[in-house]
């Protein structure tokens, strides 16, 4: 049996969805360094040292939206792609897990 379909993402401006993208890997290394949910020292390093790079591309993400013109954040349409790109989970590993979790 397939897995359900997973529903379409909005349209975004190739920065928007380079932001997008930047911000869900800067999720996903901060998920890696939270102290609460790591194993090892390495792989919280590792990720520490590639979130400088994936900063610089949110940031040039950013600065083309601001010079083409694309002054407002649309949060709805956004969200939306979040969604569709698991950035619930993946947001989830930021947080601290509930207590008395090992």
């Amino acid at each position: 049996m397939l897995p359900p379909e997973l529903p379409p993402l909005p349209a975004l401006t190739r920065a928007e969805g380079d932001f997008v993208d930047s911000y869900l890997q800067i999720v996903d290394l901060l998920g890696r360094i939270n102290p609460a949910r790591g194993t090892d020292t390495y792989g919280a390093l590792r990720a520490a040292q590639a979130l400088v790079a994936r900063a610089a591309e949110l940031r040039e993400a950013l600065t083309t939206m601001h010079a083409r013109g694309e002054t407002d954040l649309h949060a709805a349409t956004l969200a939306r792609a979040l969604r569709v790109l698991d950035g619930e989970r993946r947001a989830g590993r930021v947080t601290l897990p509930p207590e008395g979790t090992p």
